[in-house]
């Protein structure tokens, strides 16, 4: 077997079939949920995916490294459900591990749809992450969130194409997932004896803003680009605050 995709999941229905739909091209789809409740396992299997389990939730790089353990494919290709392959990518992708080139990893360029408008600007684009590799020599690291494949010494190369990235569904689940993830990150770095204050939450929020929207050029992404500064400063915040009141505690 040589290509397997993996996905980890959790209530992800509206997004999973069209992220299964473009990935026709490989050998097998191994899916790892943690406890979906709205039919995500039913896409999943319909589709022809190997389905596992695992509810208690580690964090996105060590639930990353058990997804792993199951696939059976000489090389991994790492999608997430709001993530749909495009032709290019995918023919880039099979003519990839046609050359059976030890120690290299591929990225991904990643075209982000932030409410119905791709973010060309604004620090999203070109946004290359690595996303392929063979399984026997790379894997995630433990990052509980921002997880990325630990490929120390490995040559990185670029695919063509793109991942086309839907990133936000509902405005609720938007910022839902937003204070899941800054709430992920405040545990990951107080676990590692890290602490902040409100004042420095406040001027690194607002920092973020003028790097997003200024530096990295978001107002030319139009209202889009200025919503995603403010959203950018406010997720920038909960990030330190959270982190203030875990030290409070």
């Amino acid at each position: 077997m040589k290509l397997s995709a993996v996905i980890i999941t959790k209530n992800v229905a509206a997004d999973l079939p069209n992220c299964l739909k473009s990935l026709d091209f490989v050998d097998e789809i191994v899916v790892l949920d943690s406890g979906s409740t709205d039919g995500t396992l039913k896409i999943a299997e319909a589709a022809g995916a190997k389905v596992f389990e695992s509810t208690d939730w580690p964090g996105f790089g060590p639930q990353r490294q058990r997804a792993q353990q199951h696939a059976q494919g000489d090389w991994l290709f790492w999608i997430d459900a709001d993530e749909v392959v495009t032709e290019e990518l995918k023919a880039g992708i099979l003519a990839a591990i046609e050359e059976q080139r030890p120690q290299v990893v591929y990225r991904a360029n990643r075209l982000t749809d932030f409410f119905g408008r791709f973010i060309k600007h604004s620090g999203w684009y070109p946004d290359r992450i690595v996303r392929l590799h063979r399984s026997g020599e790379y894997r995630y690291d433990d990052a509980l969130v921002h997880e990325k494949v630990d490929c120390k010494g490995a040559l990185v190369l670029d695919l063509p194409g793109h991942l086309l990235h839907y990133t936000t569904g509902d405005f609720t689940s938007y910022l839902q997932k937003s204070v899941r993830y800054a709430g992920d990150w405040a545990e990951d770095r107080a676990k590692r004896g890290k602490k902040a204050g409100l004042l420095s939450a406040s001027l690194r929020s607002f920092v973020a803003f003028l790097r997003k929207y200024l530096l990295q050029r978001g107002f030319l992404d139009g209202k889009h680009g200025l919503l995603l500064a403010i959203f950018t400063a406010h997720y920038t915040f909960n990030k330190y605050a959270a982190l203030w009141i875990r030290s409070r505690r």
